[in-house]
């Protein structure tokens, strides 16, 4: 399925799903009201999306004047994947991670961590880079924002409804309990519904043949792995809807955590990868 056939797929369960919320809260009057929302939230995620996750990570643009051996990196392997020069980001967190944003590659990004560029070696790097990359060249990167920004919101209803509900009557009561008990699981089974294990394997295979070394993904899948179970990455942990766009799981502290696991099996990708070897 491409990218924007599940784009408007999502877009249209979102406001169908936001339309029954606004309609047991609030009837008619509620429907009418969350229907006008959820076209506004449709529009503007579809357009400002990246800028929403770029910020939630307060991550700071870099040039070739602040980062030159990083800008020049991206660079020179967006030339080689035949892409335009995304923009590029460093997100201050002590977890080696990355990914990249943008819904299209004319307006993409690729975000790095300092703890990537402080872990990993230059050849590591390359790895991880050319692998979000893969995701701007095959356009992953629209439904993984915006799926990210949607299923985000979700956990604002919830608490827009429990909010109501604990100040209210007790049919808008139940109505809050019961978003609470259901909204979570829903944002996590919307993202893996959208987000395809499978992206995450045929990134890694571009990305391998972006930097034309697959051991230097692998070598920096295993590093990165690693440090994440150890390292908490405060945001993401707040953010958990954001998980999926990572190179790697950046979760681990919460019980929820579990439920927004999207990435296939890291010793099996580096399997792959060696394989092309």
């Amino acid at each position: 399925m491409g990218g924007y056939f599940r784009t408007t797929l999502l877009m249209a369960f979102m406001t169908a799903f936001v339309a029954g919320v606004g309609w047991l809260l609030g009837g008619e009057g509620g429907l009418v009201f969350a229907l006008v929302i959820a076209l506004a939230m449709n529009i503007f995620s579809y357009w400002n999306s990246d800028k929403i996750v770029l910020s939630m990570y307060k991550a700071k643009p870099v040039g070739p004047d602040d980062s030159p051996r990083l800008y020049g990196m991206v660079k020179q392997l967006s030339e080689n994947a035949g892409l335009p020069m995304p923009a590029v980001y460093i997100i201050d967190t002590a977890q080696p991670n990355a990914f990249a944003t943008g819904r299209n590659p004319q307006n993409a990004a690729v975000a790095v961590t300092t703890g990537l560029m402080q872990r990993l070696n230059q050849q590591e790097i390359a790895g991880v880079v050319a692998h979000e990359l893969a995701h701007i060249k095959n356009r992953d990167t629209l439904i993984m924002t915006i799926t990210a920004t949607l299923a985000g919101a979700l956990t604002m209803l919830a608490n827009f409804a429990f909010f109501l509900g604990g100040n209210r009557d007790a049919r808008l009561n139940f109505v809050a309990v019961l978003a609470l008990s259901i909204l979570a699981p829903l944002a996590a089974t919307i993202i893996q519904m959208a987000i395809s294990r499978a992206r995450e394997y045929e990134a890694d295979r571009i990305g391998a043949d972006i930097c034309g070394r697959p051991q230097w993904l692998a070598s920096a899948l295993q590093k990165i792995s690693g440090a994440a179970k150890a390292i908490d990455n405060d945001r993401a942990e707040n953010n958990p809807a954001t998980a999926h766009m990572f190179i790697i799981n950046p979760l681990h502290v919460r019980s929820i955590d579990s439920l927004f696991s999207t990435h296939p099996s890291t010793e099996e990708r580096i399997r792959r990868l060696m394989s092309y070897t």
